[in-house]
């Protein structure tokens, strides 16, 4: 019934869009009396024999024979022969019923436009011609049988089982599997999300069975290494006659170093048991993409939430959506050919995706247009679009872009900054933001709710806040002692966050500049091997209560922003967690991995 309903609004919605209103309304007329019917072949046999042979309509009677053929696949064959004897049965009675109600101009119509096509079909059809101009075809030995009783019945009985045939209720329309197969994809969806949620719960399990055993593997070396030390010590303390009062000092000295080193190695265990202490979060469901095949560099949500981008380190931009209920119409593939280095939607409209390049670039994407509107370049001293963002109320954008540097780790590849502001209606540059003289390269920006203040944070540690109407900086401060790889305004926009390579992640006031409100050390996560090809990055969720930071492990944690619990971590990927995402409303967030895959879950 699910489906009958769905393809009737599928009806309903083309004769609208057609115009074809009167044929709605008798559509809506006859659902009122029909409603919950499937095929009924005696309404079928009352339209061929009561009004399209009685009404003289050959060109419906021949529509309604050649979709009963449609019904069919060519592997068919005896129901096939069986509707091509009928359909030629069925046309003879036309005729015939031509002849008894005296209309031969009907039978000279019906062969002017139909004989050319039923004589390419059938040779027998060549006698039939010669009927408008017979004195009493009924009386001829070739068409008598076709005027008896006896032979009408027989051609009827067979129209009723052929309908009973094909209308039995095992086949369906075209039109109705279109809601089944729709229901059969749905059901494959959610097997997969099972089968994605049991693949986490064995990767868990896996990733406990490691850690037991290297926690078995530290106690094991520390417990040798203890016992090693105190045989030395008594060892020394027999082969060297030592007074005793130094003898004492000495045993003190090197017992002390021996709980310094117990204490140090206490501290370690400890802090990797409180990350293994992090409950994992309680999904309700989670989509994995697999469209890319390279590690995954950026995705973000798109402002209203319904579709998503994401960049892979081979130079392709992938926008898709997760919801089935979503329309894929803007679903596509860009290839930058260059490395990706920051995407941005479009704050106010969510029809243009920004990208930034490794080689200057910054491409314009329109979503409902599927093309390139604007391709735009940085100065040639500046090469490397590390971060863009929209203004969420004036139509510019700002672009983070950096000169090159002589190292080899992502942050050490840096050289200058250079901060440019953009006119989205003209695509041309409006001004530099003053950075001073030979500025550190800025990686992460970020605007307030209403656009006037930018933060911009520095890879010496520094964060800029710039006034946007006057384009100066207003104030800065120094926020860490390594470089700022993200930085993000709080929810009330009292205070902002900073995420540094060293892995500490700092709240700072706004009203009392240089206050730490909230402050987390994710350093175990941050893997300095990985920082060589990526940025780490955090992302707050709608609320600011939850803050997702990415990870060189195969979780990434989920920190609540001033609780004194330990958070959360997300299910296992297969690789390090190289870019997060929160949506913009919904308790639903975004990881793109170095394994190739992006991973949207909804969590309770």
């Amino acid at each position: 019934m699910e489906n009958m309903n769905y393809a009737e609004e599928l009806v309903r919605e083309f004769l609208f869009f057609r115009g074809f209103t009167s044929t709605l309304q008798s559509f809506e007329k006859e659902l009122a009396t029909d409603l919950g019917k499937g095929f009924q072949k005696d309404k079928i046999f009352d339209l061929i024999f009561s009004v399209y042979i009685p009404k003289f309509q050959p060109e419906n009677l021949i529509s309604l024979l050649t979709f009963f053929k449609q019904c069919f696949s060519s592997s068919e064959t005896v129901l096939i022969a069986t509707l091509s004897k009928l359909e030629i049965s069925v046309l003879r009675y036309y005729i015939v019923y031509a002849v008894q109600s005296g209309r031969t101009d009907k039978i000279i119509e019906f062969f002017g436009v139909h004989g050319d096509d039923l004589l390419q079909r059938n040779q027998d059809w060549m006698s039939w011609f010669a009927i408008p101009y017979l004195k009493n075809p009924s009386l001829d030995p070739l068409f008598r049988v076709y005027f008896s009783k006896e032979w009408f019945d027989a051609l009827q009985l067979s129209v009723r089982n052929f309908l009973s045939e094909i209308f039995n209720g095992t086949r369906i329309p075209a039109l109705l599997k279109i809601s089944s197969e729709k229901l059969t994809v749905n059901h494959l969806k959610n097997d997969i999300k099972h089968l994605n949620t049991r693949l986490s719960q064995l990767q868990a399990l896996l990733e406990e069975k490691e850690a037991q055993l290297c926690r078995s593997k530290r106690n094991l070396g520390e417990a040798h290494a203890s016992t090693t030390h105190l045989s030395g010590r008594q060892s020394s303390d027999k082969d060297v006659d030592i007074p005793e009062a130094q003898g004492v000092s000495l045993a003190s000295s090197s017992y002390g170093g021996q709980s310094d080193e117990k204490n140090s190695s206490s501290v370690g265990i400890d802090e990797l048991q409180q990350e293994e202490d992090f409950p994992e979060v309680k999904v309700d469901f989670q989509e994995t993409f697999l469209g890319h095949t390279s590690p995954i560099s950026c995705c973000r949500f798109s402002t209203s939430g319904d579709n998503i981008a994401s960049a892979s380190v081979d130079g392709t931009v992938r926008i898709w959506t997760y919801d089935a209920s979503t329309s894929a119409s803007r679903n596509a593939t860009i290839y930058c050919g260059a490395e990706i280095m920051s995407l941005e939607w479009d704050c106010k409209s969510d029809r243009l995706l920004l990208i930034g390049t490794a080689d200057g670039g910054i491409k314009a994407w329109n979503v409902d247009a599927k093309r390139v509107v604007c391709d735009l370049s940085t100065t040639d001293a500046f090469p490397s679009v590390l971060d863009l963002k929209c203004s969420p109320v004036e139509p510019i954008f700002v672009s983070a872009a950096a000169s090159r540097g002589h190292g080899t780790g992502y942050i050490d590849k840096l050289g200058f900054a250079s901060l440019t502001v953009w006119n989205m209606r003209t695509w041309k540059a409006m001004t530099v933001l003053p950075l001073g003289k030979d500025p550190p390269a800025i990686t992460s920006l970020c605007f307030n709710h209403n656009g006037k203040i930018l933060a911009a944070a520095a890879t010496d540690g520094m964060i800029h806040m710039f006034d946007m109407s006057a384009g100066l900086q207003i104030t800065g401060w120094p926020a860490h002692d390594s470089a700022i790889s993200s930085v993000l305004f709080g929810p009330d926009e009292t205070s902002i966050f900073s995420l540094g390579t060293d892995g500490k992640i700092f709240e700072w006031s706004l009203q009392s500049q240089g206050e730490v409100l909230w402050s987390r050390n994710c350093n175990r996560f941050c893997n300095p091997q990985n920082s060589q090809y990526h940025r780490h990055e955090m992302a707050l969720d709608a609320n600011g209560k939850r803050l997702l930071v990415t990870s060189g492990s195969v979780r990434a944690p989920i920190y609540q922003v001033r609780d004194h619990t330990n958070g959360m971590k997300s299910l296992p990927h297969s690789a390090a967690i190289s870019t997060v995402d929160w949506h913009p409303t919904l308790p639903i967030f975004l990881t793109g991995s170095a394994d190739n895959s992006v991973r949207v879950t909804s969590i309770l």
